[in-house]
């Protein structure tokens, strides 16, 4: 049998690898759960949300230079100020519907089919983006036009269906809207930022008086290798988008998706 140890590893691992790349981290650690027996009870469904504030320090960790710039122009430079405030009317469609649906998405959506069908039309929009022709206009992250924010702010809504992956929804809406795919990208990045940070601290209220003192180690291990992870993918995500596309994870999706729909008509 896993050991509890072994397991947080384990899912520290597919948090940092899946987070921050088009492929769904929420649907990875669904299909962990039910094919590998990782992530069985109420503890551990908890423990995969908790761990994603290590991938968020790692966002901070690589662009702590920028964000340190923006903090500190908060009151006085237009530019951050104009920043900042695309990032929260970004952030705020998905914080209305999640405060209003969040509860029926977890209760019938949440389940190994949606997951799986999720994976593979996500992997065919992937595909179908790559081959457009697009003239980005927009190749600065921080500087997008307001309702541009706003618009990829929608687009992260459909997110929350599990499979469809937080940062592939936010990138594929970036790029439709104009932005090149590294600014796509990087946006992805900062929206992750306040969305993440939110549900770990709802789900940390709602679930403090739960954990023990073994449930904080194991947090702290997911915690770590979760950052660690996630510091190496987003570096080499950035650079791999930038010249190649997003056919590999289109297809990665695809395999994934498929496997799973195999296994669970096989009464996995």
């Amino acid at each position: 049998m896993m050991s509890d140890t072994l397991r947080a590893v384990i899912l520290g691992i597919v948090e940092g690898v899946t987070e921050f790349i088009p492929v769904s981290s929420t649907g990875h650690l669904l299909l962990a759960e039910r094919f590998f027996d990782l992530g069985e009870g109420p503890f551990w469904k908890s423990f995969a949300i908790l761990i994603q504030l290590g991938a968020i320090l790692a966002i901070v960790a690589l662009y702590f230079s920028k964000l340190w710039q923006i903090a500190r122009g908060m009151f006085s430079d237009p530019a951050a100020q104009r920043f900042v405030i695309g990032v929260l009317v970004a952030f705020l469609p998905a914080a209305v519907i999640g405060a209003i649906a969040g509860g029926y998405i977890k209760a019938f959506l949440f389940n190994p089919w949606v997951v799986c069908f999720s994976l593979i039309v996500g992997g065919a929009v992937l595909l179908w983006v790559d081959q457009l022709e697009l003239q980005p206009s927009q190749h600065d992250a921080t500087a997008f036009p307001l309702p541009m924010y706003l618009w990829i702010g929608v687009a992260q809504c459909i997110s929350m269906i599990p499979g469809v992956s937080r940062s592939g929804a936010t990138i594929v809406g970036a790029m439709l809207l104009g932005a090149d795919k590294r600014a796509a990208a990087e946006f992805s990045f900062f929206l992750a930022i306040p969305t993440m940070l939110g549900a770990f601290v709802y789900d940390l209220y709602k679930s403090h008086g739960e954990m023990t003192m073994d449930h904080a180690g194991l947090i702290a291990i997911g915690f770590v290798v979760s950052f660690i992870t996630a510091m190496i993918v987003v570096k080499a995500f950035l650079g791999y988008v930038t010249r190649h596309g997003f056919t590999l994870f289109a297809w990665w999706r695809i395999i994934v998706g498929t496997l799973g729909l195999i296994a669970l008509a096989m009464g996995r």
